[in-house]
């Protein structure tokens, strides 16, 4: 968004004037409510649980013609009151971006260039790649003789987009290979 130096101008004279009226005892409550309820008039609202972490806030979603135009806390859940971190408050984003990548996209090493790849040349990649390195260097005992089967040159870093059920079923996938050295971000 860009603005003018006349229209940032303009824009701190209306939010001073607001301002100076609040403080003269005008009660701006009801306005500021009509307005919030403009943006979902006519939409449809569903109460869902934002994915992110245990507290497992509901949040409002607004749909309005089958698509969501508004996500936001709900002011009667007790943990939040209403209140959504940063990644709760982003969640309509995962679902409506446009700069949203759906499809693969890889990067031959050496390149500059992205290309977009199907799932199945991506998955079987991905899978050979783990696979070589797993059996070129799967340890399956340590230095003292103990069994330890473990594969210590592959990490794995997570989305923060992950849900708890996703980073669970990541993290046990991972631990069948042996794979110790994995993080997500799940913590805000």
């Amino acid at each position: 968004m860009s603005v003018s130096r006349r229209g940032f101008i303009k824009l701190l004279g209306a939010g001073t004037a607001c301002l100076g009226l609040s403080k003269l005892g005008l009660d701006l409550g009801p306005t500021q409510a009509y307005a919030a309820g403009l943006k979902t008039e006519g939409s449809k609202e569903s109460i869902s649980i934002c994915p992110f972490c245990s507290c497992g806030c509901n949040t409002l979603v607004h749909v309005k013609d089958g698509k969501i135009i508004n996500i936001e806390g709900d002011p009667d859940y007790p943990i939040s009151a209403g209140g959504l971190c940063a990644k709760g408050a982003a969640l309509r984003s995962l679902h409506v971006s446009p700069n949203r990548i759906t499809k693969p996209k890889y990067r031959a090493p050496g390149s500059s260039k992205w290309v977009e790849k199907d799932w199945d040349w991506m998955l079987e990649k991905i899978a050979r790649k783990i696979k070589d390195q797993r059996d070129k260097d799967f340890t399956t005992k340590n230095a003292d003789g103990v069994e330890v089967n473990r594969l210590e040159t592959v990490f794995s870093l997570g989305s923060s987009q992950m849900s708890n059920e996703e980073c669970a079923v990541a993290h046990h996938s991972l631990r069948s290979l042996g794979i110790v050295h994995m993080d997500h971000q799940a913590r805000v």
